[in-house]
């Protein structure tokens, strides 16, 4: 895959690329894409996709943590030369941010993995994608041979062996093993706007779909049309349930049963690197270490699992420190270059953002995608230049304080 280089706008102005479809010329930043999608998408996705659990505590906390932090300018440093290019796992990618893991993509946007996986190797920057996927594992990668995998492993030996030699026979250099999900979050959210997963059927349902006339044709009809209905294509070495179902119930595969063995099992098998995501603890983090692990992710999984968890941006530099010999990445609550910077000033490696890239999609497919990368690309320029650096790594340099 040939991948295009970011190329900041002269003097620092957000200007328009020629071919930006209409609907996106007034998206200034990330936030601007989320009522977008709410005005595109069924009420119930729209909710499944935004909400977090119960009082969302978290979530608003993802946000509220980068507010404890500003920044210290230095002035005529010579900036002209600034790069954002980030060395991760001896890859040199043209941003510190990738496209995190989200599930059930092709709901919100047609043929949505694949849209998040062209646009992001088109940008060079990494794609993981979902274990909760509506599109084989195997299709993405042929779109984007650079995308990471991410895992929601069974509680079963059997069942875990089989998916990760699924994903290796797949061609995938870097297995991502989500370890906050021993059981689902209290997602209450999701009965009040609908939602379920499966989808069942009902006539609110079909109503939300005959009200929302662009998605209904331009994804869901679409989708049928072309490739049938959708089903879960990730979640073990088999495929999953249908999306839209009104007796079946999904397999989550014991997840419960999940120790550090099974993190050992998955590291005597998988032969690439093994990053593992949801990690909060110091002392789990040098669990993962010990176990094998050539990476981690600070996650608090967007919010949707333990209302009052703490946000990833609190624990980052205790966990930098636990383990200085692996990358620390972290997500949740990413929104502007300036919390991408902040992220890496307290230690981050690189830093994944999730939700907007995918109301991007909603919005306007791939072509939303490459938008929201270059809006978070250029904020990311700019403000490298109003901070005196010209690399990364200096904004570690007394740049940012706790307030």
């Amino acid at each position: 895959m040939t991948a295009t280089h970011f190329t900041p706008a002269a003097g620092g102005t957000r200007t328009v690329a020629a071919g930006t479809p209409r609907r996106l010329r007034g998206i200034l930043c990330l936030e601007d894409f989320e009522p977008q999608a709410r005005r595109a998408l069924p009420k119930p996705i729209f909710g499944y996709v935004s909400g977090g659990c119960e009082t969302d505590a978290s979530l608003r906390g993802n946000r509220s943590a980068f507010d404890r932090y500003g920044f210290v300018t230095r002035v005529l440093q010579g900036v002209a030369h600034r790069t954002q290019a980030t060395t991760l796992f001896g890859r040199t990618w043209s941003a510190p941010f990738g496209i995190a893991p989200m599930g059930m993509c092709a709901l919100s946007a047609y043929r949505g993995d694949i849209a998040l996986a062209r646009a992001a190797g088109a940008a060079n920057i990494p794609m993981l994608c979902s274990g909760t996927g509506l599109i084989a594992l195997e299709d993405v990668r042929a779109a984007n041979p650079e995308a990471w995998f991410q895992a929601y492993v069974p509680g079963e030996p059997a069942r875990i062996e089989a998916l990760v030699d699924r994903v290796a026979r797949a061609g995938y250099g870097t297995l991502v093993v989500t370890a906050d999900t021993a059981v689902s979050g209290n997602r209450e959210n999701h009965v009040r706007v609908g939602f379920s997963s499966p989808l069942r059927p009902s006539a609110a349902l079909a109503w939300q779909g005959l009200t929302h006339p662009r998605w209904l044709v331009g994804t869901a009809l679409r989708t049928l049309l072309h490739h049938g209905m959708p089903h879960f294509e990730n979640s073990q070495a088999v495929r999953g349930a249908p999306i839209l179902a009104r007796n079946v119930v999904r397999d989550f595969g014991a997840r419960d049963h999940l120790g550090w063995e099974h993190l050992r099992l998955i590291r005597a098998q998988w032969k690439g690197r093994l990053v593992v995501k949801g990690l909060l603890s110091a002392d789990d983090a040098r669990q993962a270490r010990d176990c094998g692990a050539d990476g981690i992710i600070v996650s608090n999984h967007g919010g949707r699992q333990l209302d009052g968890a703490l946000s990833p941006l609190q624990v980052l530099p205790g966990i930098v420190a636990a383990v200085p010999e692996l990358p620390v990445m972290m997500d949740s609550g990413v929104r502007r270059g300036n919390d991408v910077l902040k992220a890496v000033a307290l230690g981050a490696s690189f830093v994944f953002v999730g939700r907007p890239f995918l109301y991007a999609a909603a919005v306007a497919g791939e072509a939303g995608v490459r938008h929201a990368i270059g809006l978070l690309q250029e904020e990311i320029h700019r403000n490298m230049a109003l901070l005196g650096i010209t690399r990364l790594e200096q904004v570690r340099e007394g740049r940012v304080v706790r307030l």
